[in-house]
Order: C-alpha cells, then sequence, then structure tokens
C-alpha cells in the first residue's frame, strides 16, 4: 500500500479530492515502468484537476501531478531498468493516466526522461513543468535570434512558476529582465532572481491599442489574454513573444497589426507533448544554467496532505515560485 492523493468524480460533477492508501493493483495496467516517487509538485493544471474548476480529468478515478521524479523500481522498457533515475513531465498524466501525486506510479517508459546526475529529485521538482516550460521559453527566444544586447525581455506572471525561472534564467545568460507582477510587494524576490525592473500588472491586463510604443526584444508569457496583447503590440520590431499559459484567461482579442507592420513573432510553447529530444535538451541546459540558490529561494516544500490544501491558493494567485511536494512527508 502506499499514499496518493485520488480524485472521484461526484454524482453533482464535483470533484472529491482526498488522500488515501493504494495498491499496485490500482495502477494503470498500460504502464511499463513502474517507480518510486519521492518528489512531485503543484501546478497551475494540477489546481485545476484537484479543485474541478476546469475539466482536466478525463478518466477517473485519477491520481493528479503531472511531474515526478524518483527511482524506478520494476520495468519491461528495454531503456530503463531498477534504480534508474527519472523525471516525468505532461503526457496526459494526470489527465487521462494516473501521476505522480503518490508515493508510486506506473508510468509508460516513452514519457520518461534521465534526470541529469548533478540534479536531485527535490531540485528537479523545483523546476518541474513550469520551470521547464520557462525553458523552452528562454530557447525559443535565443532561437529566434533574440540576443542579450537585442534589448529588454519582459516576462509576464512573473511571481509565479514558470515566470519566477524564466527570470533566474533570462537573467543568467545575460539579458536584461523587467518582470510583470500583480503583487508588488515581491520586487525585492523577484529582484532576487534577477529582474531589474518590476512593473504592475495592471499596464497590461486591460485592453490597450493594437500598435503600442515600442518596449520588449522578447517576451515570456503565461497570462494570455489582454496581457498577452498588450504584450504583442510593445513588442519591437522584429521582436519574438512566447506564450504558454492562460492565468488570465484563453482569449486572444488581438489585431494582425503588430504581425504584418512590425514584423512580431508569436510562439506556441507547448510542454506537455514536447519531442523526447526537445526535452532533453531543455533539461540539460536547466542542469548546467540555473542558479540552484535562485531555484531555492522560489521552492516551497509541503506534504502530500498539504498538497490538497495549496490546489486553491495556486489558481488564485497566492502562491509565489514553486510548490515542491515531498510524497513521503
Amino acid at each position: 500500500m502506499f499514499n496518493a492523493i485520488l480524485l472521484n468524480k461526484n454524482d453533482d460533477g464535483s470533484t472529491d479530492a482526498r488522500l488515501t492508501q493504494l495498491d499496485d493493483a490500482q495502477l494503470p495496467a498500460d504502464g511499463d515502468v513502474t517507480v518510486r516517487v519521492d518528489y512531485s509538485t503543484i501546478n497551475f493544471k494540477d489546481g485545476l484537476a484537484i479543485t474541478g474548476k476546469s475539466p482536466v480529468v478525463r478518466k477517473w478515478p485519477m491520481v493528479p501531478g503531472i511531474d515526478g521524479s524518483g527511482e524506478v523500481i520494476a520495468s519491461s522498457h528495454p531503456a530503463w531498468i531498477t534504480g534508474d533515475a527519472f523525471i516525468l513531465n505532461g503526457w496526459g498524466v494526470g489527465e487521462t493516466h494516473m501521476g505522480c501525486l503518490a508515493q508510486q506510479a506506473k508510468l509508460k517508459g516513452d514519457w520518461l526522461i534521465p534526470r541529469p546526475a548533478n540534479m536531485t529529485a527535490r531540485n528537479a521538482m523545483a523546476i518541474g513543468t513550469a520551470g521547464y516550460t520557462a525553458m523552452l521559453c528562454a530557447m525559443a527566444l535565443q532561437e529566434q535570434g533574440v540576443t542579450k544586447d537585442s534589448g529588454d525581455i519582459l516576462v509576464t506572471g512573473a511571481s509565479g512558476g514558470v515566470g519566477s525561472v524564466a527570470i533566474a534564467i533570462l537573467s543568467g545568460w545575460g539579458y536584461r529582465v523587467v518582470a510583470s507582477t500583480g503583487k508588488l510587494t515581491e520586487k525585492e524576490y523577484l529582484a532576487s532572481l534577477g529582474a531589474v525592473e518590476v512593473i504592475d500588472r495592471n499596464e497590461l491586463s486591460a485592453p490597450g491599442k493594437p500598435l503600442q510604443k515600442e518596449r520588449w526584444a522578447g517576451v515570456v508569457d503565461s497570462v494570455g489574454s489582454h496581457t498577452l496583447v498588450n504584450a504583442i503590440a510593445q513588442t519591437r520590431y522584429g521582436g519574438s513573444v512566447t506564450a504558454c499559459g492562460l492565468a488570465q484567461g484563453l482569449d486572444f482579442p488581438a489585431s494582425v497589426a503588430p504581425f504584418i507592420l512590425r514584423g512580431v513573432k508569436l510562439i506556441g510553447i507547448d510542454s506537455v507533448m514536447a519531442p523526447k529530444a526537445r526535452r532533453l535538451a531543455a533539461w540539460q541546459k536547466l542542469a548546467g544554467d540555473l542558479d540552484v540558490q535562485k531555484l531555492e529561494r522560489m521552492a516551497q516544500e509541503i506534504s502530500l496532505s498539504e498538497a490538497l490544501a495549496k490546489a486553491p491558493d495556486i489558481l488564485a494567485g497566492k502562491v509565489r515560485g514553486r510548490l515542491v511536494v515531498n510524497v513521503n512527508a
């Protein structure tokens, strides 16, 4: 038996989330690698699943947890043997396949990547999908020719998981990073990660003109809606904007003007189904380029039982940085 958060759908359509015990027989039959989970996380999507605020879960009952790291304890997959250290992000885990907010999981070996030798399971989950997505955004900006000499980089949702890691990565690479946040009390925290300027999210969150004063050489946006539209409208000629989130909304009330008059590029960033080669590249860069001291500043460790109470907080924007779940605590 092992501890897990289990989600069930009530008759009225609401979600029942509770800490319980499961056994091996309740794990998915289509997994070919059984793992011991040491650490997991609470991401925005996990918050939606646990609270039932959005139809994230497609199969019931479900163990949430789109991220996990630990060791393999049994495998019929040729690439994995007992004792291998792994990282899991995405692939519908926690939505259609039981996830990692549990002490044990049964996953598909093709979904796993080796944990870098210089990275602990805890640090891997302090990064998690949020940090891995931030690296995908940073890599995309570099690939589009945005250099540290191109101009300021805007990071929206700056005090959240994606934003915090994006600031740490980009500032570490020598970029001048401007942080947009609704928590101006977090200026000191954002500065400690590498932001040279902090602006109020209200500057971006309301409807604005299709073309605005050019400010940004590049953007990492995890907010969507009017924030993304205004960031694009303020992006400099030939600049690039990466979009990876929807904290403000799924809508995109935009104009084509920035694209056809300034040559702005909008790049969608998907972390869930990203090819394995892309994942490996991102995690190797995280292992080599992300300042561990900065990572520790943004990480808060909680227990499996505490994860239930924290799920609504992450949706309400009350969580700073990253929540690391010690599933054995």
